[in-house]
């Protein structure tokens, strides 16, 4: 080695600046990725299924697919309908649209394992038994209370005694829901109404269920039935 001359030292933040970049392109290219595939499955889902990060394991870790899917609903392709559960919005011939309350519910009861109905107000109105019309969406569920967010429309799941979730899915468990709506001092009329309209097997449903409900219940079922 010549004298005065010193070996140089490798300029090694010219590499970790490269390393770093090439890091950030991978990990760019795997989340665009991660969020093509997880769109491509919210496409194939019926209408108002719910999506969440544990049904999505498949395609990457917990925290890659919160963020893609963060970046979904920041991106409009998502609707963020509650903590953890998205919805991919419908759509049509003139644009998108939320879905449709009644199928969101249905599917999110269905993944979750609940049971979720309409409330006592919407089923007393169905049913004739009021006139009133309940000016927010509200569900009963054997699950935890909380909202749902459909665009701008705030969907209400009240947790509810299992009487009041008889007959799911059934016009007897309309009935028992209208009829708890509607409390003691109505109930004798509601159901005097409710022997006439009611086709005979799904009044004869109705009174089948009796011993489920709280005693002031089943004693008008009783009263009105067998009096």
């Amino acid at each position: 080695m010549r004298a005065g001359y010193r070996l140089r030292k490798p300029d090694t933040s010219k590499i970790e600046k490269c390393q770093k970049l090439a890091y950030i392109s991978d990990r760019r290219r795997h989340v665009q990725g991660l969020t093509e595939q997880i769109l491509a499955h919210a496409k194939r889902l019926p209408e108002g299924e719910p999506i969440s990060a544990k049904g999505l394991l498949h395609l990457g870790t917990r925290a890659a697919v919160d963020q893609a899917l963060s970046r979904l609903a920041e991106r409009g392709h998502l609707l963020r309908a509650g903590r953890g559960i998205y919805l991919r919005p419908v759509e049509g011939r003139f644009g998108t649209r939320t879905p449709s309350v009644e199928q969101a519910v249905e599917a999110l009861g269905r993944q979750r394992g609940e049971v979720i109905v309409s409330a006592g107000a919407a089923a007393a109105n169905t049913l004739g038994l009021t006139t009133q019309v309940p000016v927010r969406s509200i569900f009963l569920t054997s699950g935890r209370s909380r909202n749902m967010k459909l665009g701008k429309q705030i969907v209400e799941l009240r947790h509810a005694p299992r009487w009041q979730l008889a007959l799911a899915g059934r016009p007897a468990g309309e009935a028992v829901r209208a009829l708890a709506w509607l409390g003691p001092e109505q109930a004798e009329p509601a159901l005097k109404k409710l022997k006439r309209t009611l086709p005979p097997t799904t009044f004869e449903e109705l009174v089948s269920a009796a011993p489920q409900f709280p005693t002031w219940l089943a004693q008008s079922v009783g009263k009105v039935a067998y009096g």
